[in-house]
């Protein structure tokens, strides 16, 4: 008799031919981060992952809650397994209920019998395990309908497994099963929240920031690191690119009107994020944008953005108000981040009345006052990258 994991599949059940394709790579991501917790067996069966740990060094603690930040995971809980004969799932039930079933008052008792070789059925199971408790704690009563928790007790091909209780997983799909984006990184709210939701959806992040310097500070690129930092304890490593935009701002200041600088600007930033996604094999752009959040997400502005795009651009948070946004970045533990004072890119020369229902041809023609393909190329060679893994950042930075 040992404690360890179980871990449930979500979505991944209802895939047809391709379902071993997506347990394959759910599974190496568990076993990959299993394994800095001590030696332990990943074993996935019967739409279950088991992590059994072989060594009292094992971190059964710290495991639990890693596996929960893993997405393709709809369920986790702390099990006991024990030998598949009723005499030792007896036994197991004396020793465990007294400390596991001590806060409460009512249970129950559901079992699964995925072995059907296995002597008893299901209510048989049920009946005898409900049996064990009341004998070992009387003050317990049985409440089918509304019990304060339920025992578990399953049946499997190599063991049974008692538990009580199961905590939420993260949900989605595997990282790295739907492709590999480039997500825009900035130090505000929203993008952190798009980056971590199209990751639920099993796509590996990649991150590009714009920094602004002398008019963006060290400190503020350090906090835009210390996001991708949060981020990757869910999507794994992260490549944070970082682009200089410094010398575009100051020319489209220098020679364009005022009011369309927001605009030229991400219209740069999207034929910049269109380059290194290119060069770095990703399949889509995704964005923090919210419709209507500000001037420079009117349907009209987007549109004059989009229209640059080579690739699909995902926009997870553009039917979410900001409260929604807010309450996602609280829980991936983003926000408190993300409202530091630093300034970003976006903030410098920033218009007094930016345009909000911009007409393309009017933009490309403020745009034709610079030279767009030698500011981008220019902006391109300031290049450099951050290798961000498991929650800290390498010194060097990547060629």
């Amino acid at each position: 008799m040992n404690e360890i994991i179980l871990c449930k599949y979500g979505e991944i059940v209802l895939k047809g031919a391709n379902r071993k394709f997506f347990e394959s790579m759910l599974n190496r991501e568990v076993k990959r981060r299993m394994y800095l917790y001590g030696p332990c067996e990943v074993r996935a069966s019967q739409s279950t992952i088991t992590i059994d740990p072989k060594s009292d060094c094992f971190d059964i603690d710290g495991a639990y809650n890693e596996v929960r930040r893993i997405f393709g995971l709809v369920g986790v809980s702390r099990a006991l397994k024990v030998e598949k004969d009723m005499d030792a799932i007896s036994l197991a039930l004396r020793t465990w209920a007294p400390t596991a079933l001590a806060a409460y008052k009512t249970f129950k008792v559901e079992a699964k019998r995925s072995d059907k070789t296995f002597a008893l059925n299901s209510p048989e199971i049920c009946e005898a395990c409900g049996g064990v408790i009341l004998s070992t704690l009387p003050r317990l009563r049985v409440n089918v309908h509304k019990p304060d928790v339920v025992v578990r007790v399953e049946i499997r091909d190599t063991a049974a497994y008692i538990h009580a209780g199961q905590d939420k997983g993260a949900g989605g799909m595997p990282v790295g099963s739907a492709g590999r984006a480039l997500l825009l990184l900035s130090g505000g709210i929203d993008s952190p929240v798009a980056g971590y939701m199209m990751a639920k959806r099993g796509v590996k992040i990649e991150a590009l920031h714009f920094e602004s310097f002398p008019y963006t500070s060290e400190r503020a690129r350090e906090k835009v690191v210390d996001l991708a930092k949060k981020l990757s304890v869910y999507c794994g490593e992260i490549h944070m690119h970082v682009i200089s935009v410094t010398k575009i701002q100051e020319a489209l200041n220098e020679h364009c009107e005022e009011d369309y600088f927001t605009l030229l600007l991400r219209r740069f930033m999207m034929r910049l994020a269109n380059k290194t996604a290119d060069a770095y094999k990703c399949q889509a752009l995704v964005t923090g944008e919210s419709l209507g959040q500000v001037a420079s997400q009117t349907m009209e502005a987007l549109g004059v953005t989009n229209v640059l795009a080579e690739m699909p651009v995902f926009r997870p948070c553009i039917g979410m108000d900001k409260e929604e946004i807010i309450a996602i970045s609280r829980a991936i533990d983003t926000f408190d981040i993300s409202i530091e004072p630093f300034e970003d890119c976006c903030t410098v020369f920033t218009p007094r009345h930016p345009r909000t229902k911009p007409v393309l041809w009017k933009v490309e023609r403020e745009e034709a006052k610079v030279d767009v393909d030698t500011l981008v190329n220019e902006a391109f060679e300031t290049l450099y990258t951050i290798k961000i893994t498991r929650g800290e950042a390498d010194s060097d930075t990547l060629n």
